[in-house]
């Protein structure tokens, strides 16, 4: 079967805005069914197998349903990494690559790392990848979250620890102790939902995402107190964070006892980050 470039956009114009057809349309053809870039852009039609061609109708359905390219493709990419996704998983953030960008600027190659909420565990393999020396854990209340985590692990060739823990019930142990925490906990309040993308909101592991407009700390206060017990002196503590509750989380922190609590922006100029020291 002969496909055509404007075949497989006009499809998807059906469904999203003409820039974002576009996109998606020279990712289907280039990164998921194999036509060169230059066949791409010159408009070259793709002769198709019949496997192909189911494959093809199964990417546009999945696709005009909203459903994220990257789960569509199984893949995402965080900080010139492919890494395993999918829908039990957070697709990684922009903001969430500053962060570890932050951290690589600061931190000291043989720490002692914990990733509370580790999802795809983007954050901890990095940091594993990156800083060869350092000893990292991570962890996840979701088993499925922490299969695709250890895939990522394995794939990418790191060593890093996953453990199954929900940090909200977690007692600490006298042994445990780290040099720095990281966390991109769920800060999303329910409130905010309705201002959501469909392809977020409708796929995305919501127990990643949403906290509840009374408590939207939940997790950041909880990280806090364990922090205060398994940070080594001087240790550091990375959030990201909802940009509506930058002040919120370093007053909470600060009153905890954490020193040098500092709020720092992304490349958007948003509040995004929180980081502090024991």
């Amino acid at each position: 079967m002969n496909v055509t470039v404007s075949h497989i956009r006009s499809a998807l114009q059906e469904c999203y805005p003409p820039r974002e057809a576009a996109n998606l349309s020279r990712i289907v053809c280039c990164e998921m069914l194999g036509q060169s870039h230059i066949d791409y852009y010159l408009g070259k039609d793709m002769i198709l197998s019949p496997k192909d061609e189911k494959e093809l109708e199964s990417i546009l359905s999945r696709l005009c349903n909203f459903e994220p390219i990257q789960y569509v493709q199984g893949t995402a990419r965080f900080l010139g990494r492919t890494f395993r996704v999918a829908p039990g998983v957070l697709i990684p953030r922009p903001e969430t690559e500053e962060l570890v960008e932050r951290m690589l600027e600061e931190v000291a190659p043989a720490s002692r790392i914990l990733d509370i909420g580790t999802g795809s565990g983007c954050i901890a393999v990095t940091l594993s990848k990156e800083l060869p020396e350092a000893e990292v854990t991570a962890w996840d209340i979701s088993g499925e979250a922490l299969a695709i985590a250890g895939d990522n692990n394995r794939l990418l060739q790191t060593s890093v620890q996953f453990v199954q823990r929900d940090v909200l019930m977690y007692q600490p142990t006298e042994d445990e102790y780290f040099d720095v925490i990281v966390s991109n906990p769920p800060y999303v309040t329910e409130t905010e939902k309705k201002d959501m993308e469909p392809n977020v909101l409708n796929w995305e592991p919501s127990g990643a995402l949403f906290v509840p407009d009374s408590d939207p700390l939940r997790f950041y206060r909880r990280i806090g107190e364990l922090g205060r017990s398994m940070l080594t002196v001087g240790g550091r503590l990375y959030f990201e964070i909802n940009r509506a509750f930058g002040e919120a989380v370093a007053s909470m922190l600060r009153k905890q006892g954490y020193t040098n609590v500092r709020i720092r922006k992304d490349i958007s100029g948003n509040d995004r980050y929180v980081i502090a020291e024991r």
